[in-house]
């Protein structure tokens, strides 16, 4: 919703949200470039959570009469996601005031992409399959950018974008589990 505040003193802001405004995009594509300031305001400390719970690595298949001990190795990335869908790490401008913000804010160092590399052992009992799942802990950080352009941009030289980012969280934390179920009749066909 646009607002407009006009007095001697104050030139007028805007929200980009709907409407004639210029997109989220668009703004941000003016960060630093064809703005006198650009400034990315957080609305507070990152929040963390666990991401999505997926399958790594390969699945196992016990064809044995014993219990057995199956080492799967995998490899996992997680990666960063926004509210405006481009990539942290190419967008210049906008990712560089982000960053930096994020630094001085909260000594805090943003992350595109983690990757993890393990073994884990899966025990699977005769006639089971046998598999590994990661989430990884991610942050999320939300705020606002503030753009003040030196001519009227859109009608107005203030504009506020919001926006919000996510990420793999420094610590590296994650979980790690095994599964087993029993093979259908089918996947003992293929498989033993």
């Amino acid at each position: 919703m646009a607002t407009a505040a006009a007095t001697a003193l104050v030139p007028t802001t805007a929200h980009a949200d709907h409407g004639e405004n210029p997109t989220i995009r668009q703004l941000l594509d003016k960060c630093n470039n064809g703005t006198d300031r650009c400034v990315f305001h957080p609305d507070g400390p990152p929040e963390t959570f666990m991401g999505p719970t997926r399958r790594v690595g390969e699945e196992v298949y016990n064809c044995t009469d014993d219990p057995q001990r199956f080492s799967v190795g995998w490899s996992d990335t997680v990666g960063e996601s926004n509210s405006v869908g481009v990539s942290l790490t190419t967008e210049a401008g906008f990712a560089e005031v982000f960053k930096v913000s994020l630094e001085v804010s909260y000594n805090h160092t943003w992350s595109s992409s983690h990757t993890k590399n393990q073994s884990t052992w899966v025990e699977v009992r005769p006639g089971e399959i046998g598999w590994v799942t990661r989430a990884a802990e991610m942050q999320r950080f939300s705020g606002r950018y503030e753009m003040n352009f030196p001519d009227r941009y859109y009608g107005h030289y203030y504009w506020y974008a919001p926006f919000t980012a996510e990420g793999p969280a420094p610590s590296g934390r994650d979980t790690i589990a095994q599964h087993t179920r029993p093979m259908t009749d089918q996947e003992r066909s293929q498989r033993c």
